[in-house]
C-alpha cells in the first residue's frame, strides 16, 4: 500500500475512524507479527494483540508522520514482546511440566512455508542481530528509527544488521536453498 494512503489512514484513525485503523492494521500487522515471532517466539500473537491494544488506547495522543508512527508501533511491539517473553519464563518456572501433544496440522503447514522458514533462520541469529535485521530489512525501518527503538547508536544498528545479514548469507541451509 502506498505511503500516501497509509498516511491518510493514520490521520483518519487518529480522528476515531475504524476503517482508517483497519487499514493501518492490515498493512502493518504482518510485519509486526513477523518481528514479534523473532522476539517473543510462540508468544508473538499475544504480544501483537497487546501491541495493537496499546495503539488503540493511545493513538489519540500520538503526533507525527507515518514514519514516526511506524517507529512508535515497533517500539510498543518490542516492549510487549519483551514483556511476554518475561511472563512466559516466569510461568514456565512455576508451571507443571507439559506433556507434548500431536502437532496441529495448520501449524505444521505454516512452518513449511517460506516466510516461516526465513523468520526461523533470522530468529536463530544473536538477539541484537535478529532484531536489527527484522526492523531494518523486514519491517523496512530506517537506521535512526531502529536505533531509537533498540536504544542503540545508529552505527551499532548498522553493524548488527550487517553482521546478521552476513551470518545468514553464509549459513549452510541458506546456501543449500539458494543452490550455492
Amino acid at each position: 500500500m502506498p505511503d500516501e494512503e497509509l498516511a491518510a489512514a493514520l490521520r483518519a484513525a487518529q480522528d476515531g475512524d475504524a476503517r482508517g485503523f483497519a487499514t493501518l492494521w492490515r498493512a502493518l500487522h504482518p510485519n509486526v507479527l513477523r518481528y514479534l515471532r523473532v522476539l517473543a517466539g510462540e508468544h508473538a500473537e499475544d504480544a501483537a494483540s497487546e501491541t495493537w491494544l496499546h495503539v488503540i488506547r493511545d493513538l489519540h495522543r500520538f503526533s507525527g508522520d507515518l514514519g514516526a508512527f511506524r517507529g512508535w508501533l515497533f517500539r510498543i511491539a518490542r516492549h510487549r514482546g519483551i514483556d511476554e517473553k518475561r511472563r512466559s519464563s516466569r510461568t514456565r518456572e512455576t508451571a507443571e511440566p507439559r506433556t507434548e501433544s500431536a502437532p496441529d496440522a495448520a501449524a505444521a503447514a505454516a512452518e513449511g512455508a517460506s516466510t516461516a522458514w526465513a523468520i526461523g533462520m533470522i530468529a536463530n541469529l544473536p538477539p541484537d542481530q535478529a532484531e536489527a535485521v527484522m526492523l531494518r530489512v523486514v519491517a523496512g525501518l530506517d537506521v535512526a528509527t531502529t536505533a531509537d527503538i533498540l536504544g542503540k547508536k545508529p552505527g551499532a544498528v548498522r553493524i548488527a544488521t550487517m553482521r546478521g545479514l552476513r551470518r545468514l548469507a553464509t549459513h549452510p541451509q541458506i546456501r543449500t536453498r539458494q543452490g550455492v
